[in-house]
């Protein structure tokens, strides 16, 4: 009796338009960011922070820009990860290059630069689609590995290429605990995510979609495919970019090609595959159960007193990932974010059935 849309009346374009046009949702999220906001920092550890939750933020913040890649626009891609170390070492460059510049517009920056680079191996998708365009954006991974490894220039030459990203600062502020370097991935995170959210909602998202079902068909409606493609290459590419560069800089402290490999990219498809195609909020659940999955098993098995490896630890979560993918496209292909919707959908009906 609680989650009921009677006698919440819409009488204004504006107010059919929101995000939330329920009374509920619209407490609920505001619950929610106050409790990520003020709540997580005052309550959760620095191991809890550091270790769990700005890698997650992080990693759904990529999972989110491959959603709008592949869950709108409906391009194939392996090579998240490429970007995120596009980005990551274009936020080195630009701080160590141009000291003065701002740690916000040296992110923004970075993601931009991110976002050429994912345009320019988006062009083969105006001729492929597919298996094939995975194949060519996996040619990405693989270049932009050798670059960073090869050429010195981008790691200012250094001997081991791991090198330590600069101290954070804004505005004077030195963001150098655990709860400044949360709060900070979780506001970018979080502006990102609705500028995301509105952009699905606009013609471009709908062009995107348009795309995804029938690229004949939205041509000749009209749809410009060069653009639209290229544009979701270039936004998913943006939001990859910014994730590079927070890894680096909120939670490893080194800017390294090895954190951006080939495993990274599957991590992220499969957030992607597991949260739910074609939906924001699904990239949050699958980051969230991805990246959680082998600290919640290693607390089983310490619950239970089985005492195993990390790597046996790291083999069971391999298992436990493709026996859930499997499971998810044969039960429920549009993953969590379907089963979230079902489970609103039963809430406003309750009692009666549904």
């Amino acid at each position: 009796m609680i989650y009921r849309e009677a006698g919440q009346f819409r009488t204004t374009y504006a107010a059919d338009q929101r995000i939330f046009p329920i009374t509920q949702d619209r407490v609920g999220f505001w619950l929610l960011l106050a409790a990520a906001f003020i709540g997580v920092p005052l309550l959760a550890s620095e191991y809890a922070l550091t270790a769990l939750l700005i890698p997650m933020l992080v990693l759904a913040l990529a999972a989110l820009g491959l959603n709008i890649l592949t869950g709108y626009a409906g391009q194939f891609s392996l090579g998240t990860a490429a970007f995120m170390s596009v980005g990551a070492f274009a936020a080195y460059n630009l701080q160590l290059r141009i000291p003065w510049l701002p740690l916000l517009a040296t992110f923004a920056l970075a993601g931009l630069i991110s976002a050429a680079v994912g345009m320019v191996f988006g062009l083969p998708s105006l001729r492929i689609k597919g298996f094939y365009l995975a194949v060519a954006t996996l040619a990405a991974q693989f270049f932009v590995d050798w670059l960073f490894t090869k050429v010195g220039w981008f790691s200012n030459n250094s001997s081991s290429g791991v090198i330590t990203a600069q101290p954070m600062a804004i505005a004077g502020v030195q963001i150098d605990t655990p709860v400044r370097r949360y709060l900070l991935v979780l506001a970018i995170v979080s502006a990102l995510a609705l500028v995301a959210k509105n952009v699905a909602r606009s013609r471009t998202g709908r062009s995107w979609m348009a795309v995804r079902d029938m690229d004949v068909a939205a041509e000749v409606i009209g749809i410009p495919i060069l653009r639209t493609k290229l544009l979701a290459f270039g936004l998913s590419s943006f939001y990859c970019g910014v994730s590079g560069a927070l890894w680096a800089f909120a939670y490893l402290g080194t800017v390294e090609p090895q954190a951006f490999d080939l495993q990274r990219s599957l991590q992220i498809l499969f957030m992607v595959i597991i949260g739910g195609l074609g939906s924001l909020i699904g990239s949050y659940f699958g980051a969230a159960l991805i990246y959680g999955l082998p600290i919640i098993l290693r607390g089983t098995l310490n619950a239970i007193g089985a005492q195993i490896t990390p790597a046996t630890v790291e083999h069971l979560t391999f298992m436990t990932v493709g026996a859930l993918i499997i499971l998810f496209l044969i039960i429920e292909p549009s993953g969590l974010a379907r089963l979230w919707q079902i489970g609103k959908q039963k809430l406003r009906v309750w009692p009666f059935p549904y």
